[in-house]
């Protein structure tokens, strides 16, 4: 289940939070939500070709840095369309890039393909900022992997703000992408 195969040195490594953990944490805030297995998806096409019709908002999530060395989590609907070069100015960074998949484990506790908003719980230092795309709040219910991208986790949008407000982080919710053609 627990990806063993990476290129950025965490192989083998353990989470340090599972995903029953994390249920576990939004059962404890009142959070409901409902989980579905699959094989595991790395990318937005491995998604909808194995999602059949689960309903709501289908998600991608990046986690990048700016030349600050700062880290942020820009979360948004699958299909939209994010200009860097834009984002940068609309959420008050500069030349923001992709993190490397190290950065993501020390500061999420992910590797890549399993990116996501709940990885927010393992960043207790508050060292990543979390950007919402505001369009991608008018879809109800939202999914996201929960820690593992052998599962999605369905999750009411407010549920989503309340549970990011509950581990110390302000989203930042700002309108942005376009939809891809």
């Amino acid at each position: 289940m627990d990806n063993a195969l990476t290129t950025d040195g965490t192989a083998g490594a353990p989470l340090p939070t599972s995903p029953e953990q994390l249920l576990e944490h939004l059962a404890a805030l009142g959070i409901p939500t409902v989980t579905h297995s699959h094989p595991p998806v790395f990318t937005v096409e491995e998604s909808k070709a194995l999602r059949g019709v689960l309903p709501g908002g289908h998600c991608k999530n990046l986690f990048l840095k700016d030349k600050k060395d700062r880290h942020w989590l820009v979360v948004a609907l699958e299909n939209a369309r994010i200009e860097m070069s834009r984002l940068d100015k609309v959420i008050g960074s500069a030349r923001l890039s992709f993190a490397s998949p190290d950065r993501l484990w020390r500061h999420l506790g992910v590797r890549p393909g399993s990116v996501t908003p709940f990885s927010l719980i393992n960043d207790r230092d508050h060292r990543v900022t979390v950007v919402l795309q505001q369009q991608m709040l008018e879809q109800d219910p939202l999914n996201f992997h929960p820690l593992l991208n052998d599962r999605t986790t369905a999750i009411r949008p407010d549920d989503l703000i309340r549970f990011i407000r509950a581990g110390g982080h302000e989203p930042v919710i700002v309108p942005f992408g376009t939809e891809e053609e």
